[in-house]
């Protein structure tokens, strides 16, 4: 009997298929990278930093973000400044209220603690919200110094315990201040990565996929 043909691979890509294949690669690759640094960069960003303020809180600039829920009961998120001696003021999350009434706040002097974050919380926006002079649904620091007329820090504290006052005592608030936290958006960039990386490797499987070949030879 005479001996069938052998068969053996072959990978001899054209250069173009090569070409194809790294930029497909790299541009994975780097996207991949940029996604990543992305997201770190929003989970720095929003990372919580205390902080401790002494100042005086202007009520005549409280202003209610409205639509936020406590254990799904609607209601506000209290704002106010905070003055200190310098002259600049920071904008302080008081607390969450069920209703949009200027809460007892001491005069004079106080003592604040609190977290710092990059920006005010955000609400969903659908439709045309309710809104006055001192109700909004969103608002920047840059939004609240126009509104309030006042030079502004660029963050804004959310006050996570009661106000220290030396004389008298600091009046209860009633506000509640189990923050939640805030959506940085980070899982998304890394979703996005994961699918840049998955291109990157696609582009490596095909092109091997696609330029390997089995060869006949006569034996």
């Amino acid at each position: 009997m005479f001996p069938g043909p052998a068969s053996s691979l072959r990978f001899r890509p054209p250069w173009w298929a090569a070409l194809l294949a790294a930029a497909g690669c790299a541009a994975g690759i780097a996207l991949g990278n940029w996604q990543t640094d992305r997201a770190a960069q929003k989970r720095a960003a929003a990372t919580a930093k205390p902080e401790t303020l002494r100042g005086e809180l202007l009520a005549q600039h409280t202003l209610f973000l409205q639509g936020r829920f406590h254990h799904g009961k609607p209601g506000y998120f209290v704002m106010q400044p905070l003055r200190g001696r310098d002259g600049r003021s920071v904008l302080v999350l008081r607390g969450w209220s069920a209703v949009a009434v200027v809460p007892r706040t001491p005069a004079g002097e106080v003592i604040l603690q609190g977290m710092r974050r990059e920006r005010p919380p955000r609400a969903l926006e659908a439709g045309d919200a309710r809104a006055s002079s001192n109700v909004r649904l969103n608002i920047t620091v840059g939004e609240f110094a126009a509104w309030s007329g006042l030079a502004l820090e660029p963050y804004v504290i959310e006050q996570g315990s009661a106000l220290v006052v030396m004389q008298p005592p600091a009046p209860p608030d009633g506000l509640l201040r189990d923050w939640p936290q805030p959506d940085v958006g980070a899982e998304k960039h890394e979703s996005y990565a994961l699918q840049w990386y998955s291109l990157a490797a696609l582009s490596l499987i095909l092109f091997f996929a696609l330029n390997i070949k089995f060869e006949k030879r006569e034996r």
